[in-house]
């Protein structure tokens, strides 16, 4: 049983709710906060990276692009 509360809906993690230059939890992390798997999470990362609604930078994580507002 999880110990600590699951946030009320996917604020945490929509790009669209969350200001533009802000770090995305890890994978991991969202993984286990959705109950799915992290090929799941890394494909949807993938696809909205695509979309250019989030950008990767090495070796500090995913950030929501400052140009993701449409």
């Amino acid at each position: 049983m999880r110990s600590t509360p699951r946030p009320a809906g996917p604020a945490r993690a929509a790009p669209a709710l969350n200001p533009p230059g802000s770090q995305l939890p890890s994978g991991r992390v969202l993984a286990d906060e959705y109950d799915v798997s992290q090929s799941t999470i890394s494909r949807a990362v993938a696809r909205l990276r695509q979309q250019g609604v989030l950008v990767g930078r090495p070796g500090r994580g995913v950030f929501v692009t400052e140009s993701n507002r449409h």
